[in-house]
């Protein structure tokens, strides 16, 4: 798949339906779980709060697979010197930080009526998410402070590679730090604490914030790749 997609033709001919078919899919999922999500009954505990999670969880996973895809494309861009694989790289960014700024701001609107407070500094999983949105800008900055494209992308991708460690820091933080955030609910070996009234819309919401990123990434690379083409066209125009 690598291989197919990393042909810009062959991309553009993919991406050219796949990206709609998702945006169509993301709506259908989304649209779905926010009805199950509004029409689950309140918490015993959290009350009607409990539906921040049904938005709040969702940008905080899509958060991590955007990461996910940025370090991956590095990687490809990186070693195989695939220019799609750089333009996704690119692309990828500015989306991710913007479902981690999501999961920060509905994290703490979610923490100021559980926990007391908007921000805790001695919470282990806020601050590695903290991290995670300063990786995505450190990105996003070290691309536009160095003119030379290739060696923008080349300590971008380096970058992106380093930052890949903070994924299993988000994760396993519940775990390895006593933190505020409850302890692993949903994907346990004892199977999910949560009830599957509540886990239906999270997981429908789940999909379609995935969906949604792809599509939007799929549509920001394409529109990378057009800007190249027309960088490119232009370049010899003027030779």
């Amino acid at each position: 798949m690598i291989t197919v997609l990393a042909n810009p033709h062959r991309f553009m001919a993919v991406s050219r339906w796949l990206a709609p078919a998702l945006g169509l899919l993301a709506a259908g999922l989304i649209g779905a779980g926010l009805s199950l999500g509004l029409a689950v009954p309140p918490d015993y505990q959290q009350g009607e709060t409990v539906r921040i999670m049904f938005v709040h969880v969702p940008a905080a996973w899509t958060a991590m697979l955007a990461y996910a895809c940025l370090g991956g494309a590095s990687f490809v861009s990186l070693v195989f010197r695939h220019a799609v694989a750089d333009a996704a790289a690119r692309a990828a960014a500015p989306l991710g930080a913007a479902f981690t700024a999501a999961a920060l701001v509905t994290g703490s609107l979610w923490g100021k009526p559980m926990w007391g407070t908007w921000w805790a500094w001695g919470d282990s999983r806020l601050v590695s998410v903290l991290v995670l949105f300063l990786l995505f800008l450190g990105y996003i900055a070290l691309r536009a402070s160095i003119e030379d494209e290739a060696k923008a992308a080349r300590a971008a991708e380096i970058l992106a590679l380093v930052g890949l460690v903070n994924l299993p820091i988000i994760k396993f933080s519940v775990d390895w730090w006593n933190t505020l955030h409850q302890g692993e609910s949903i994907f346990r070996a004892g199977g999910p604490l949560i009830a599957p009234v509540y886990l239906w819309p999270l997981f429908l919401m789940g999909a379609g914030y995935s969906a949604a990123f792809g599509a939007l990434w799929l549509t920001r690379t394409r529109a990378e790749v057009r800007a190249r083409r027309a960088a490119g066209l232009a370049l010899r125009a003027a030779h």
